[in-house]
Protein backbone atom coordinates (compact mmCIF):
# COMPACT_ATOMS: atom_id res chain seq x y z
CA UNK A 1 0.00 0.00 0.00
CA UNK A 2 1.29 3.59 -0.94
CA UNK A 3 1.81 5.66 2.29
CA UNK A 4 3.11 8.84 1.42
CA UNK A 5 4.49 10.23 -1.74
CA UNK A 6 8.05 10.23 -1.81
CA UNK A 7 9.59 12.58 -4.99
CA UNK A 8 8.25 14.54 -8.05
CA UNK A 9 10.03 14.42 -11.01
CA UNK A 10 10.48 18.09 -12.65
CA UNK A 11 11.85 17.61 -15.82
CA UNK A 12 13.43 20.87 -16.57
CA UNK A 13 15.15 22.82 -19.79
CA UNK A 14 18.22 23.69 -17.46
CA UNK A 15 19.09 22.06 -14.09
CA UNK A 16 21.64 24.67 -12.41
CA UNK A 17 19.16 27.69 -13.58
CA UNK A 18 16.08 25.47 -12.19
CA UNK A 19 18.46 25.02 -8.76
CA UNK A 20 19.26 28.88 -8.39
CA UNK A 21 15.30 29.38 -8.91
CA UNK A 22 14.27 27.08 -5.97
CA UNK A 23 16.91 27.52 -3.74
CA UNK A 24 17.83 31.63 -3.92
CA UNK A 25 14.25 32.97 -4.80
CA UNK A 26 11.61 29.94 -3.09
CA UNK A 27 14.25 29.12 -0.24
CA UNK A 28 14.55 25.20 -1.06
CA UNK A 29 17.17 23.46 0.35
CA UNK A 30 19.91 21.16 -1.94
CA UNK A 31 19.37 17.84 -0.47
CA UNK A 32 21.57 15.81 -3.11
CA UNK A 33 23.19 16.62 -5.97
CA UNK A 34 24.43 13.31 -7.87
CA UNK A 35 25.68 12.20 -11.49
CA UNK A 36 25.64 9.61 -12.78
CA UNK A 37 29.33 10.37 -15.16
CA UNK A 38 27.66 9.68 -17.83
CA UNK A 39 25.90 12.66 -18.70
CA UNK A 40 23.08 11.36 -15.97
CA UNK A 41 22.37 14.21 -13.56
CA UNK A 42 19.60 15.00 -10.94
CA UNK A 43 18.81 17.41 -8.31
CA UNK A 44 16.60 16.44 -5.20
CA UNK A 45 15.34 19.34 -3.24
CA UNK A 46 12.89 20.59 -0.35
CA UNK A 47 11.29 23.03 1.22
CA UNK A 48 13.55 21.44 4.52
CA UNK A 49 15.10 19.00 4.76
CA UNK A 50 12.99 17.33 7.19
CA UNK A 51 10.14 17.17 4.09
CA UNK A 52 8.36 14.09 3.53
CA UNK A 53 8.09 14.91 -0.26
CA UNK A 54 11.07 15.99 -2.51
CA UNK A 55 11.01 17.60 -5.92
CA UNK A 56 14.00 15.56 -8.69
CA UNK A 57 15.15 18.40 -10.98
CA UNK A 58 16.01 16.21 -14.08
CA UNK A 59 17.54 17.01 -17.75
CA UNK A 60 13.67 17.43 -19.43
CA UNK A 61 16.09 16.60 -22.83
CA UNK A 62 18.31 13.68 -21.87
CA UNK A 63 15.31 12.15 -20.35
CA UNK A 64 12.89 12.28 -23.63
CA UNK A 65 15.95 10.64 -25.25
CA UNK A 66 15.66 7.71 -22.89
CA UNK A 67 12.05 7.62 -22.63
CA UNK A 68 10.29 9.09 -24.94
CA UNK A 69 6.93 7.59 -23.82
CA UNK A 70 7.31 10.18 -20.78
CA UNK A 71 4.77 13.03 -19.62
CA UNK A 72 7.79 15.22 -19.25
CA UNK A 73 5.07 18.67 -19.02
CA UNK A 74 5.26 19.97 -15.49
CA UNK A 75 2.98 18.45 -13.07
CA UNK A 76 0.31 21.11 -11.11
CA UNK A 77 1.60 20.87 -7.97
CA UNK A 78 0.27 23.36 -5.15
CA UNK A 79 2.73 24.14 -1.93
CA UNK A 80 1.46 25.52 1.67
CA UNK A 81 2.61 28.10 3.44
CA UNK A 82 1.35 29.32 7.07
CA UNK A 83 2.63 32.54 6.33
CA UNK A 84 1.61 33.29 2.86
CA UNK A 85 1.67 37.41 2.76
CA UNK A 86 5.71 37.11 3.45
CA UNK A 87 6.36 34.72 0.89
CA UNK A 88 4.11 36.12 -1.32
CA UNK A 89 6.21 39.79 -0.90
CA UNK A 90 9.53 37.96 -0.57
CA UNK A 91 8.66 36.46 -4.14
CA UNK A 92 7.55 39.89 -5.49
CA UNK A 93 10.99 41.37 -3.71
CA UNK A 94 13.10 38.78 -5.63
CA UNK A 95 11.40 39.26 -9.22
CA UNK A 96 9.76 36.52 -9.22
CA UNK A 97 6.39 36.48 -11.62
CA UNK A 98 3.33 36.19 -9.05
CA UNK A 99 -0.45 36.10 -9.40
CA UNK A 100 -2.88 38.27 -7.32
CA UNK A 101 -3.77 36.55 -3.37
CA UNK A 102 -7.42 35.29 -4.69
CA UNK A 103 -9.95 34.10 -1.92
CA UNK A 104 -10.99 30.51 -2.12
CA UNK A 105 -13.34 28.25 -0.10
CA UNK A 106 -10.59 26.53 1.03
CA UNK A 107 -8.13 29.60 2.05
CA UNK A 108 -6.05 32.21 0.31
CA UNK A 109 -3.91 30.73 -2.79
CA UNK A 110 -1.34 32.59 -5.03
CA UNK A 111 0.09 31.65 -8.13
CA UNK A 112 4.02 32.02 -9.18
CA UNK A 113 5.79 31.39 -12.18
CA UNK A 114 9.64 29.84 -11.91
CA UNK A 115 12.43 30.42 -14.14
CA UNK A 116 11.21 28.61 -17.24
CA UNK A 117 7.41 29.60 -17.31
CA UNK A 118 5.95 26.80 -15.23
CA UNK A 119 3.19 28.02 -13.02
CA UNK A 120 2.71 26.50 -9.43
CA UNK A 121 0.36 27.50 -6.50
CA UNK A 122 0.30 28.26 -2.98
CA UNK A 123 -2.14 27.97 -0.06
CA UNK A 124 -2.11 29.67 2.87
CA UNK A 125 -2.42 26.93 5.68
CA UNK A 126 -2.83 27.73 9.23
Amino acid sequence: MINKVGQIMLYVNNQNEAKEFWTEKVGFSVISEEDNGQGMKWIEIAPTKEAGTRIILHNKELIAKMQPELNLGTPSLMFFSEDIDKLYNDLLNKNVTVGEIINMPSGRVFNFADNENNYYAVMESK
